[in-house]
């Protein structure tokens, strides 16, 4: 078998191994950086429908889930929205705001892939495709790294895992990162898809499958958790950047709660001393404030017994409160991160090092760190690579 050394060796050519990389070659190491898959960085391909939501304005640690919700500040603050904005117009690449803080291309997410490959090579970075590992080993004595690969191996005294989590299995996606923490005793937290659509079933389904397309603004909550977005209904159950978001905190078999009008009083048209309570004066109440045909199915639903005050405002109540049961998720294939991973409990937060195996280093959605919908993942697979690829330098 043919043998390559190198000082760092990184397991998988997405944002966050190619961060580092980059970062571990700025400083003079020899880098290699081996992809499974026949291009790098497909995932970053499809993101933002095809523009790459490349960071947020606005990230912030609590934009984050982990069981450790301070585990991502360190990595955050050392590298931040600015400093790869910097890095995008260094490459003339334009962009643009869409909303909330999230930042797009305004060509394609290729000229993010195109940056990252320029500044591997500038870097002098090995980044091979097609590469199916099919052992990684450590030497007891040394410490050192081997990783047997496409009949080739690659040695190095640091190993860097960015394998991402199981999402989107279609592109590639695997459990290869946590087979590695399960080989050296690295604890793992439990996984789930997350930024996922939820599912409705049996009655539930029933009643709101003819709004399939339909979208709406709402505020959704989970628990604790809320967020004020579009939600959609799809021929399954419930998607949009709002089901995205708090699907990521729901738990089954808990109900998640809608608010169809934050802060307005819906049914405020048959209040007046001379105003008609009705059926029809209650369509039109909720139409003036919700698309018709969402409008309908919810007077459908939930059209009260009486017009008496009291029943008004459990009605009212009720259209701030709206429950969902969801079934479950459309799972790894629709979700667009992985939930929890390896544990941050194993990590160091500076340098996302594994304490208990020194050489060995975890970043980007392999870890127990989950963003939020809105480029907050990149932002994280930019920080943790760019955290693990400093302390990889400075480690030799």
């Amino acid at each position: 078998m043919r043998a390559a050394k190198f000082d760092v060796v990184i397991l998988g050519a997405g944002a966050a191994g190619l961060m580092a990389a980059i970062e571990a070659g700025r400083r003079g190491l020899r880098g290699c950086v081996l992809e499974r898959a026949e291009r790098p960085g497909k995932k970053i391909l499809i993101s933002g429908g095809g523009r790459c939501n490349f960071t947020n304005l606005y990230t912030r640690p609590d934009n984050f889930l982990s069981a450790n919700p301070h585990f991502a500040k360190s990595a955050l603050a050392r590298y931040t929205p600015a400093d790869f904005i910097a890095l995008v117009e260094r490459h003339g690449i334009g962009y643009h705001e869409k909303t909330l803080g999230q930042l797009f291309c305004d060509g394609s997410a290729q000229q993010i892939v195109d940056l990252l490959m320029a500044e591997c090579a500038a870097a002098n970075v090995r980044v091979l495709t097609g590469m199916a590992v099919s052992e990684v080993r450590r030497d007891s004595a040394t410490g050192e790294f081997t990783v047997a690969a496409s009949g080739a191996s690659y040695r190095a005294a640091s190993l860097v895992v960015a394998t991402g989590g199981l999402s989107i299995p279609k592109m590639g996606a695997t459990g290869f990162g946590y087979e590695i923490a399960r080989q050296f005793g690295v604890p793992i937290e439990p996984c789930r898809p997350a930024l996922v659509p939820l599912t409705l079933a049996g009655e539930e389904h029933a009643q709101y499958a003819g709004l399939t397309g339909l979208s709406a603004p709402v505020v959704v909550s989970a628990g604790k958790r809320s967020f004020r977005e579009q939600m959609l209904f799809t021929h399954r159950g419930l998607s949009g950047p709002a089901v995205l978001q708090i699907s990521s905190y729901w738990k089954s078999p808990d109900a998640i709660q809608i608010d169809w009008c934050e802060g307005r009083e819906m049914l405020a048209a048959l209040r007046g001393a001379k105003a008609r309570r009705d059926a029809a004066a209650m369509k039109a109440a909720l139409r003036a404030v919700l698309p018709a045909r969402l409008a309908d199915r919810l007077f459908d639903v939930a059209s009260p017994v009486s017009w008496t005050n009291h029943a008004l405002d459990e009605l009212e109540r009720r259209l701030h409160a709206w429950t969902f049961a969801p079934s479950g998720t459309e799972g790894y294939e629709k979700a667009e991160v992985t939930a929890g991973g390896v544990s941050t409990s194993a990590l160091s937060a500076q340098t996302m090092e594994c304490s208990a195996v020194p050489g060995l280093y975890f970043i980007g959605e392999v870890v127990d760190v989950t963003g939020h919908l809105g480029g907050f993942n990149f932002q994280w697979a930019w920080a943790s690579g760019t955290a693990a690829g400093r302390a990889v330098a400075n480690s030799q």
